[in-house]
């Protein structure tokens, strides 16, 4: 028996990071006889009758700050956000009511946007040519409530989904805008089987335990259930059990149901920002990472949070990067067949 054997059988099982062996790229298992694409289809017309009460991701809380102000287009819909010293939370027209100038490039003094074209002030109140939008800041995301946009009935608050307690988890979100609708990311979020083929940097051991078939999915039966790997170098990874499930129509959660770091989420928001110069649409991939573990020595990486959120960050746009190629390819070969 070899050295990397008997390391391999001696490691203690209840350890986070396993050992594990696997073929070549190549040699995996395919699987795209699993795949279907009647099963992505319906995967996404499922999350799609789904009810939103009209609420979009805008931006990370911490985006959104009281010393300058936040804007982005939802819906084609110029939005700025901004906060008070208090910390309370203002979102409304990105368009001065004056002139146009955008309040994007505001300055913020005694918590009111001053524009910079001809010193209008907005103090987050209904103003003659300027409302607020309703707006939730959950702690992790910043959401507005676009009601003509999203032609639902309007609710108090979005569909937010549950997450590891703030005081014992470490977030970080990251943003990419791809050229697609957000059903495609949602497509692409509702096929684990392409992780460990499209992401073997990432993942490895992949399989789906269950998944759903159908239009007519009971709401506990209608998640994804992976078993999986997350490389950390080399034959190291850490096997986790993952979820997938969509909570309203533009969002889709992994949670880890077992093994190390088990409650903690990754949240995947589709905000739909508009047609481009080229008049094809944009979405923004919002990702939120929200980690947790019981383990000792996770306290000590919460004290390292700020060092950790840039890292955490990194690694999911690495992720989006190649993601948008899927979700751009599938909008582009609908368009082409238009």
């Amino acid at each position: 028996m070899t050295v990397r054997r008997q390391l391999d059988r001696r490691w203690p099982r209840n350890w986070p990071i396993q050992p594990f062996g696997e073929p070549s790229w190549a040699k995996q298992e395919p699987t795209y006889r699993d795949c279907g694409p009647a099963v992505i289809e319906a995967a996404v017309k499922r999350a799609e009758a789904r009810s939103s009460g009209n609420w979009y991701v805008l931006a990370a809380s911490r985006e959104v700050r009281d010393d300058r102000p936040f804007g982005r287009r939802i819906g084609g819909r110029e939005l700025v956000a901004w906060r008070t010293r208090a910390g309370e939370l203002r979102v409304g027209p990105g368009a001065c009511p004056h002139l146009g100038a955008p309040l994007a490039e505001a300055r913020l003094d005694c918590d009111q946007l001053v524009c910079r074209w001809h010193g209008l002030r907005i103090g987050g109140e209904r103003q003659a040519g300027w409302s607020p939008v309703p707006s939730f800041d959950d702690g992790v995301l910043v959401w507005a409530r676009l009601d003509r946009l999203g032609g639902e009935p309007a609710t108090e608050r979005p569909v937010v989904p549950a997450r590891p307690r703030p005081e014992v988890g470490v977030d970080a979100v990251a943003t990419v805008i791809g050229v697609c609708e957000p059903a495609d990311v949602v497509a692409n979020r509702l096929d684990p089987w392409h992780g460990a083929w499209f992401h073997p940097y990432s993942f490895a051991r992949l399989k789906v335990l269950d998944a759903p078939v159908g239009i007519d999915v009971a709401d506990a039966d209608d998640r994804f259930l992976v078993e999986v790997t997350f490389r950390l170098a080399g034959r190291w990874g850490v096997p986790v059990v993952a979820e997938f499930v969509c909570p309203e129509p533009r969002t889709v959660v992994m949670r880890i149901v077992e093994g190390e770091g088990t409650g903690s989420v990754v949240e995947t928001h589709a905000t739909p920002l508009g047609t481009g110069v080229d008049g094809r649409p944009r979405t923004a991939v919002i990702e939120a990472v929200v980690a947790a573990s019981d383990r000792p020595g996770f306290e000590v990486a919460r004290k390292a949070a700020g060092v950790l959120r840039p890292l955490m960050r990194r690694t999911a746009a690495r992720l989006w990067r190649d993601d948008l190629a899927y979700a751009e390819r599938r909008y582009a070969l609908r368009a082409e067949a238009r």
